[in-house]
This record gives C-alpha cells, structure tokens and sequence, in this order.
C-alpha cells in the first residue's frame, strides 16, 4: 500500500470520526419522555416533574392563592378590561416579577393539570382535562386521582393534606373562599370524599331532603360504617380559620354518631366553634385557634359576585353591537357594574376575608411560635367562566387580585411565601371581532376600547352559552418569597404539594408522612353513665383508622370498624376520621363493655398501618384518674404486635377446637339418628316379615 492510500484512509477515518462526533453533540442531552402509565402517575409524588429539585429555601407560612377556572385568557381579560393590555393588575402581576415586591427570591412558570381518571365512570386513565376536585387533590395531598375525588387516590384510599400535615407541625392553618366550603377546592383541605357531591349526611340539600343516595358513596356515611360527609369531616379537620358559604348545609342533621339527631350547626357551637353567618361579624373577630376556632359561613350557597351578570350574545347580535360601537365610541358596548349583593359591600369581600385571616393566624399561638398555612380562593372565576359571563369573571378575577394586594401588604416576604395559580384552564379567549362559532361579549373596557370576549366551548343555541367547558391547558404559576424559585419551568400540580411541603418543613414523602403516626396512643376511659370512650391521640399520618375490641375471655369481637356495611369495594373511606393533632374518640356503649370482663383494643391508622394494641379490663378504676365531670382514667396494659398475634392465634385454635368439637358432637348426633333410622327399618321389616 503506497503513501497516499494510507493517507486517504486515514484521512477517511478521521472524517467519520468527526461527522460521528457531531452528531452525537447534535442530540439532545435528555430525549423527550412519554406520559408514564397511570398506575405509576397515580400514586403519592409519582407525577412530579421536579422530584430531585430541592427546596430553596424555608419560610414560615405559606399563602396559596387559587384563581378557579383562571387561566392565562381569564387573567388577560381581567388585566385588558380593568387596566387595558398595557396595564398591570395590582396583586396577581407582581407575584413572581423581580424587583415588583421586597421578595429576594422569585419564580414563575407553567404547571400541568391533568386527572389519572374519568369520574362518571371511575375509569383509572389519563385524562387531560381536570375537574376541580382532582385538581385540588394534586397540589394538596401531592397525589394523581380521578375527577370527582377529594384528597383519596385512584383505589379511593385517604391521601393526607397539606392542612393536615401543617397542623401535625404545630402550624396554624386557615381556608378561605368564596364557594361553598363544602366546594372541591376548600374541601380538599379539610376532608377526604370519593364524590365531590357529598357535601353533608343528607346529600347536597338545606336539610329538607335527602339526596344522599345520588351525592354520596353510600359507604361513606358515619351510619355505614364510612368517615363521614364533607361538612362532617371540616369540623373534625378543625383548621383555626374557616371561611366562605355553604350555610344551608349546616342545616343537616347528622344521622350517627355522637352528634346524631343534632344539625351540623349545633354540632359546630358544641365543639366550641365560634359560628357566625353575618359577614358584618367578621372586623370584630379577634381570635382563631384549637380552643375557639372561627367558622364563618357568609351565604347559603356560593358568595354573590362582585360584578352583576353580562349577557354572551350570537354572532348577529355581537357584531351588531359592535358596529354601532365603532361609530358611537363604543359606548353602545357593555359595561360592567357592582353587584349590589357582593358581600364586599358589607366587609366579607375576599381581600376583607384574607386580611382577617392573615391577622388571626399570625395572631395565634402557633402561628407565632411555628407559622401558618392559608390557602385563598377565588372560585367564581370558574363559575362564571362556565356561565359565559364576562363581567362575572372579571370581577371575580379582581376580588381575588385585591387579596393577593393585600396580602402582600400585610406579610414579611423573608419568611412568608405566596403563591398564586389555578386549578384549571377554562373557556373565555379574547378575538378581535364577535365568532360565528360561539358566543360573544362586546366589553367597553375602562379605558374606553372595545374588548371581545368569546366563549366558544358551548352550542350558541344554548340560554346565555349553557355550561362551557375547562380546558387541559397547562396553567401560570407564580411565587414570591423563599422556596418560590422550585416554580420556575413546567411542573406538574403535584410539584405544588412537595414545593409547599418542603419550604414550610412539613412531612411530604409517604414514609415521613406515615412516621407521624410513630408516637401514636390509646387510652380507655368511664363515664358516669357506663359507657366507655377509647380516646386516640398522635395518629397524625393518618386521615382514618379501624379497630377491634375483643373480649379476651371468649375470643369473641364485641365491637369493630374496618370494612364498611355497603360493600362497593371502596375501602378507603371506612373506619373513624382522625382528627389531626386533638384526642378522636371511639365511643363504647354500656351493654358492648361489662365491668370485671377483660378486653383487647387494636387501633391501626389506615394509612400508616401504625397499630396501637391496648387491654384493660373493664370496671378497673384509679380513683387519682376521676376527673371532676365523673370520668374515670381506666388502667390499660401495653400489648406488643407479637403478643397481639399470639393471642389472637391461640383465639383462633380455640375458635376452631370448639369448632372441631361442635362438628364431633354433630356427627355423633348424625350418627345416633342414622342409626336409630336403621333400627326402626329393620323392626318395620321384621314386624312385616311376621305376618
């Protein structure tokens, strides 16, 4: 081979080597990933896109402002109109803008909102579009479900919630809307439903009726076994501070229980709930906490708005009135006006509610000492959104706007973090001219300009555009303050729970969540009455528990709640509702618990699987342990798992010897008859033979 072959060769190879090398660089260093399958997305943190990204930095309270329905078109029209394209909304914009608040530490970016289910159908798949409930569950319990659900999982099981999990901190905690709190974003905070629909014992209703049948999985009632409605469950939750609407359904009547026979309304004042339902109330309000905690509930439904309804018109009638506001200087174009009902008008708008809130948490014991989570709602963005109407979302968009203004003003960026996002996109989009294929409103914005806002997820035949639709757009999220820099880029709403979690030092994987059970306990006590109560305490990584009470003598379970009486298979609601960091009680009536007999206690968090086995027995007294009411402290003996076991083995070997028993003594029985049959045949045939 001469010189210049090897050459070229080499050459050649040193080509390849290159173009090989390029290309290589030329590929990204991470590929594109595809959607995981759902039953990897739905469970606790396995939808994060950021799960290795550590929080960057630690505050004392957390204030997560949701615009329901608001996303960046709902946002845009309420900018457009108030302030025009050039303006800037006096909360929401300075969220997340460098340099526009005291905060040191800025993000924004984009979330995604996606359901891992259909709720009609209950189907486990990935779903693009989200309702509000499965939405609400993401970023407050860090878990994918289905729509429908509040803070359960795909398999219906209790996902513990930010509010849950920042009482078990010793934080003080707030929730405040203007929906019904019974609502699937303020109910995601304080209960755990398998349809959002359940919003008390008789169903959706004043307390007239009962529709319980079709608003509630049957199994989740106190009287079959479950752990109770939604408005049930807020009051066990116990947050310092709960406001919005709802009142009508307070009017209910529990039907089991320690409460039964009583409405949801003497139930609150008995618990020592400070319940109010004039919005005049609140300036006066000058405490929130574990001992007197505030209850307001401003209407009978969802809160009024704050502007009066506007009117989405078809294609003809729109861009009729939108020539005769080009020559008229759109003064033919609709303006928005004050809702002579919006509750602002009488101190309970949603700026109003925030700032009490903001003042009664940091005003709280614990809320000093440890800080506070609040979350914030604006919900009627979304409601008016599905309505078609225009004004309605503005001013919705504006309520909520004010509170984040006057949040700021009130709270230290250093230690504080807020948030503001959504749950979901929805319909409104502005056009530059009224659509032949939707409905439109003609909006003479403030400053003068013409502003079309067209709802087009509806049939335009519909009475004033019927229900539009959200849609599965990913949503804008902000953040000012410390850990507000883990925003920035795509997320996923579950990220919301981990970045809220991480930044305020609260538990957020599944095995520190189910360690705050560790410490848990059980004690036995005796009313003057007879009855026996089992108080729980420290079962704080738990929403729910079963026990059994066994009566060891016999082996016999005297009483027990795992399971629910309907059996739908959704096990995840049943057994008793742990009330996060306070005693919940299991009550024992006097014929369940005989004095001199001696019992075992097996309490197990459901969440957790931290067991808590007691015996005692019963009629025992401590004469030191009466308190002044009568109630006797009874002495309870630790039981180890194995010893539980133990016991519950020699139980079962007994159960089944006297089984083996009863069968012998049948069989002997079986026996005797077979054989007295045999004897009376043959004397029949004996007898006949004779004759």
């Amino acid at each position: 081979m001469n010189t210049n072959s090897i050459r070229r060769k080499v050459m050649a190879g040193v080509t390849a080597f290159i173009a090989g090398a390029t290309l290589i660089a030329s590929v990204p260093a991470a590929s594109a990933t595809e959607t995981a399958d759902v039953q990897t997305l739905s469970q606790h943190g396995g939808a994060q896109r950021i799960a290795n990204t550590p929080a960057s930095g630690k505050a004392k309270n957390v204030i997560l402002f949701i615009g329901d329905g608001m996303g960046d078109s709902e946002i845009t029209v309420a900018r457009d109109y108030l302030y025009g394209p050039g303006g800037t909304l006096n909360g929401i914009d300075k969220i997340g803008q460098p340099g526009a608040t005291s905060a040191t530490e800025t993000g924004v970016g984009q979330y995604t909102t996606y359901a891992t289910g259909d709720g009609s159908s209950r189907t486990n798949q990935v779903t693009a579009v989200t309702d509000s409930a499965a939405s609400g569950s993401a970023w407050a319990t860090g878990t994918k479900t289905y729509n429908n659900a509040v803070s359960v999982d795909n398999g219906f099981t209790p996902q513990m919630n930010l509010l849950e999990l920042a009482k078990a901190n010793g934080k003080a905690t707030g929730n405040v809307t203007t929906a019904e709190v019974q609502d699937a974003t303020p109910a995601v905070m304080e209960s755990h439903s398998t349809q959002r629909s359940c919003y008390g014992p008789q169903g959706k209703t004043d307390g007239s009726s009962d529709d319980s049948a079709a608003r509630c999985d049957a199994e989740q009632l106190l009287q079959n076994g479950g752990i109770g409605s939604i408005s049930e469950q807020l009051l066990d939750t116990r947050a310092d501070i709960t406001l919005g609407g709802g009142n009508k359904y307070f009017n209910q009547t529990a039907q089991a229980g320690q409460w039964a026979g009583k409405t949801l309304k003497e139930q609150a004042t008995e618990r020592g709930y400070q319940y109010f339902e004039d919005p005049s109330q609140l300036a006066s309000l000058t405490e929130a906490n574990q001992d007197s905690p505030v209850l307001g509930l401003f209407s009978s439904g969802n809160m009024p708005t704050q502007y009066n309804e506007s009117k989405a018109l078809d294609h003809d009638t729109a861009e009729q009135m939108a020539l005769a506001g080009q020559k008229d200087g759109n003064q033919s174009l609709v303006s928005c006006t004050t809702n002579s009902e919006w509750l602002g008008n009488r101190g309970a708008s949603l700026a109003d509610m925030t700032s009490k809130a903001i003042d009664l948490l940091s005003d709280n014991q614990n809320g000093q000492s440890n800080g506070y989570f609040l979350q914030v709602e604006g919900a009627s963005i979304d409601k008016q959104d599905h309505n078609a109407n225009a004004c309605g979302q503005i001013g919705e968009t504006d309520d909520l706007d004010k509170a984040v203004a006057t949040a700021l003003s009130k709270v230290d960026l250093s230690d504080t973090l807020i948030i503001v996002t959504a749950d979901h996109a929805h319909t409104s989009q502005i056009v530059s001219w009224p659509s032949y294929y939707g409905l439109t409103t003609p909006l003479r914005a403030k400053d003068g300009s013409a502003l079309y806002v067209f709802y087009g997820t509806s049939s335009s035949q519909m009475d004033n555009g019927g229900s539009m639709s959200h849609t599965g757009t990913q949503l804008r999220i902000a953040a000012s303050g410390p850990g507000a820099s883990r925003v920035d880029g795509l997320t996923d709403q579950t990220d919301n729970f981990f970045t809220i979690a991480k930044t305020l030092g609260l538990a957020s994987s599944t095995s520190e969540i189910n360690a705050l059970s560790d410490n848990a306990d059980v004690s036995v006590e005796k009313a003057s009455d007879g009855a026996y109560t089992a108080d729980l305490t420290a079962f704080n990584g738990d929403a729910s528990v079963s026990y059994s009470l066994v009566d060891t003598a016999t082996g016999q379970t005297v009483a027990s709640q795992d399971g629910c009486t309907v059996d739908n298979g959704h096990q995840g609601v049943c057994g008793i509702r742990v009330r996060t960091t306070q005693t919940t009680p299991i009550s024992f009536s006097a014929d369940t618990i005989k004095d001199g007999s001696t019992y075992r206690l097996t309490v197990k968090g459901k969440q957790s699987g931290k067991q808590v086995v007691k015996e005692f027995t019963a009629g025992a007294t401590n004469s030191a342990d009466t308190t002044a009411d009568g109630t006797i402290e009874v002495p309870t003996t630790d039981v180890t798992e194995a010893q539980a076991a133990a016991a519950e083995q020699k139980e079962a070997l007994a159960k089944t010897g006297i089984a083996i028993i009863m069968l012998a003594l049948l069989a002997a029985v079986i026996a005797g008859a077979s054989y007295a049959v045999r004897r009376s045949r043959n004397g029949v045939e004996t007898s006949g033979d004779g004759e």
